[in-house]
């Protein structure tokens, strides 16, 4: 009997639940179209109010996007320089913190070093490497000529042959120098994509067998190279601006400068940790250091620079997450302090609400909801202005910006937590009116 009573109830209960789920959103819809309403009566109070979450989320949205642009153009370079490759150099490629003065004092490393690196069990290849080039500025020194035609700040590049077996160098044309070039100190030169097209504007596929003048001396020209990556800040590549040649020619050409970098490739990919210690040991002994003296040289793969770019990057996102803070803070102030004056200003309006019939919550709900829906209108517009800003970094100026879905999303729930957090009070004051007196209010 019972479960024909139950059977009985259930289609009359269903229609009522449903009934009620509809009021209840028809109530949601209304309210919120009255929180436009009310902040479209006071479009100028209204505007001032949102800019600081306007200008937080424009903050996240801008610099999410040129953080995550910087990461796929940095991470694409040390996927490849390759997780089997080992540099060597007197001190850390670049440090976070203040350099020792040690640093300073430390000798060069010889490139006859290379030789010896590339007998080792775990090496398969080495090359000693020296490049005349600003660092602080990533761009080069020297200008190279062809007739009238010049190019500026090239990087000079003085290899090993053997840097072919390290690095991916992709030759567009020509031949890489051999080993009879090295030996003979051979003016022979490949341009970068960039030089190339400088002193060749006409045809850059008769570069060939050009001759070029780099600091006074003639150098044929043996080959060009393809186009690199984009630079890390977008646009050209200083890196295409760029001269290579035999680092023996390099060293007869600059006799005083004796900075080497020592590159290594690991014969195995999972024994890069044994050929590591391997140089190690070898530079220890050249260097003729104790046991008990710590490295004066520094060994690195591309796990080193994974980290550092990786503390880089969280410096930057926590320097953007300090900004934005605060102009969400102020713009969260902005949103409790309208609805505190919208509680006032709308007292009475308060008071027949209540005489009529409506409860606290049916109060707190509607001023929340404004609240709600003022920072959400901030956060959109905020959005919508980081989003233009990053597409016009991308495709106007050409620099590294990728939108972040994700991070859109992150910045519409924050808004609508600022919403919330800070519409509770004023919310909560409203919900606590007398309406005796209310009604009272003038």
């Amino acid at each position: 009997m019972a479960t024909f009573e139950k059977t009985l109830t259930q289609p009359a209960a269903l229609p009522l639940r449903v009934r009620r789920r509809k009021e209840s959103i028809l109530k949601f819809r209304e309210e919120i179209l009255l929180a436009l309403d009310t902040l479209q009566k006071n479009k100028l109070r209204s505007a001032l109010t949102v800019l600081g979450i306007v200008i937080g989320i424009t903050t996240v949205i801008t610099v999410t996007s040129v953080i995550n642009g910087l990461n796929e153009n940095v991470l694409g370079g040390i996927r490849e320089l390759g997780s089997d490759t080992i540099i060597a150099y007197r001190f850390p490629w670049a440090s976070l913190s203040r350099p020792p003065s040690e640093w300073f004092t430390r000798k060069e490393l010889q490139p006859e070093w290379a030789e010896e690196i590339a007998l080792l069990p775990y090496v398969k290849a080495a090359s000693a490497s020296m490049r005349i080039f600003q660092p602080q500025f990533g761009s080069g020194t020297e200008d190279v000529r062809r007739g009238a035609y010049r190019a500026k700040n090239v990087i000079l590049q003085g290899n090993q042959p053997s840097i072919g077996e390290i690095f991916d160098l992709k030759i567009e044309r020509g031949r890489f120098f051999n080993e009879t070039d090295s030996e003979h100190r051979a003016p022979v030169v490949l341009l970068g994509y960039d030089t190339t097209r400088i002193l060749f504007p006409e045809s850059a596929q008769n570069s060939l067998g050009q001759e070029v003048v780099i600091d006074g001396q003639l150098f044929t020209v043996i080959g060009t190279l393809q186009k690199q990556r984009q630079g890390i800040s977008g646009g050209s590549n200083p890196e295409d601006n760029s001269a290579y040649m035999p680092v023996t020619t390099l060293r007869k050409l600059y006799p005083n400068r004796k900075d080497y970098v020592i590159f290594a490739k690991a014969r195995y990919p999972d024994k890069v940790g044994e050929a590591v210690e391997e140089i190690r040991d070898l530079l220890r002994r050249k260097r003729r250091l104790a046991n008990n003296k710590p490295d004066d040289f520094a060994l690195f793969t591309s796990d080193y620079f994974l980290e550092l770019w990786n503390k880089i990057s969280g410096m930057i996102f926590i320097l953007m997450f300090a900004v934005a803070s605060v102009g969400l803070i102020v713009g969260g102030i902005g949103v409790m302090n309208i609805m505190l004056v919208s509680v006032t200003e709308r007292t009475r309006e308060i008071g027949v609400r209540k005489a009529i019939g409506a409860r606290r919550s049916n109060i707190l709900a509607q001023f929340l909801i404004e609240a709600v829906t003022l920072s959400a209108v901030g956060g959109v517009i905020g959005v919508l202005f980081g989003s233009g800003i990053s597409l016009l970094l991308r495709y106007g100026l050409k620099m590294s910006a990728v939108l972040s879905f994700f991070w859109i999303a992150t910045a519409l729930i924050l808004c609508a937590l600022i919403g919330i957090v800070f519409g509770v009070y004023p919310a909560w004051k409203a919900a606590r009116l007398d309406p005796v007196e209310a009604l009272r209010y003038e």
